[in-house]
């Protein structure tokens, strides 16, 4: 069985970080204190469960009108089964639902098509953020992608 929760950043969060862990520290080398920080106390999160395991999380971030959707990841054995769309499509919800006209995210280059078929625009220069290549990218609200796109 497949659920997905919302976590306000004052409460448990540790399944989230159980994932974040997971993916981003173990999995891709970034160094703790890049992946953990006191935005996270402040955040909307989301995890996905299976079978009541957690397998994918994400973070919505709203700070002087800036919407910001990071930190999503799903583990490597559970990737390809749309939990990272899940996890953003639930993101963007609850940031149009609380105000935003557009939403952004600080993407590394392999996740670019991923955030593409979404409706997420790039702009501005390739930067390094954890010592991984990232693009800034956009989604205004009219131009987000209702369905699932397996392309």
């Amino acid at each position: 069985m497949i659920t997905a929760i919302y976590i306000d950043g004052n409460s448990d969060c540790k399944d989230a970080f159980y994932v974040r862990e997971e993916v981003f520290v173990k999995g891709q080398n970034i160094d703790k204190n890049l992946v953990f920080d006191d935005l996270d106390e402040h955040a909307i999160h989301v995890v996905v469960y299976e079978d009541s395991k957690p397998v994918g999380c994400g973070r919505l971030i709203n700070s002087s009108d800036e919407y910001l959707i990071g930190r999503i990841g799903v583990l490597e054995h559970k990737r390809g089964n749309y939990y990272g769309d899940l996890i953003v499509r639930m993101l963007i919800q609850k940031a149009f639902d609380i105000g935003a006209q557009e939403i952004s995210v600080h993407s590394q280059l392999p996740a670019v098509k991923f955030y593409n078929k979404i409706g997420f625009k790039e702009y501005g220069d390739i930067y390094k953020e954890a010592s991984m290549d990232h693009i800034n990218m956009k989604l205004i609200k009219e131009n987000l992608r209702k369905n699932c796109n397996k392309k």
